[in-house]
């Protein structure tokens, strides 16, 4: 299996964020997991020179400060090498019918999940798309 070298969390749920964190490493399928509280604070992330780009990244919907939609709007904008192969996995917890619609229209998007995330999910994700 690949070994990513960054994964990105965006959520504002410190719960939701450990758990995935915690079946992230238990795989050991990345070697830096990196966390974003809302879709503000990923566009610092992705903007600072100093961090990592991420090979994954996993985006909540629903946030204050800026939701996953808003965060994808203002991610098609961003220089092409700071979007460069990164794969962008919506994380729900309903699979909204017009979410999920919404979410195919944008090809920024490669998928969406509902949370929390399995072990089998993710590596679904890594065997399509890595």
């Amino acid at each position: 299996m690949t070994k990513l070298k960054c994964i990105l969390l965006i959520d504002d749920n410190p719960a939701d964020n450990r758990y995935h964190q915690i079946i992230l490493e238990s795989m050991d399928i990345a070697e830096h997991i990196e966390f974003a509280m809302n879709g503000l604070d990923a566009l610092d992330f992705l903007n600072n020179k100093n961090n990592m780009l991420p090979d994954l990244i996993f985006l909540d919907i629903n946030m204050p400060k800026m939701n996953g939609w808003e965060f994808l709007a203002e991610y098609k904008s961003l220089d092409a090498n700071k979007k460069a192969k990164v794969i962008i996995v919506i994380l729900s917890t309903s699979a909204n019918p017009a979410d999920i619609k919404r979410s195919q229209e944008i090809s920024e998007v490669a998928d969406f999940e509902t949370k929390p995330l399995s072990e089998e999910a993710i590596a679904n994700i890594l065997e399509h798309y890595f």
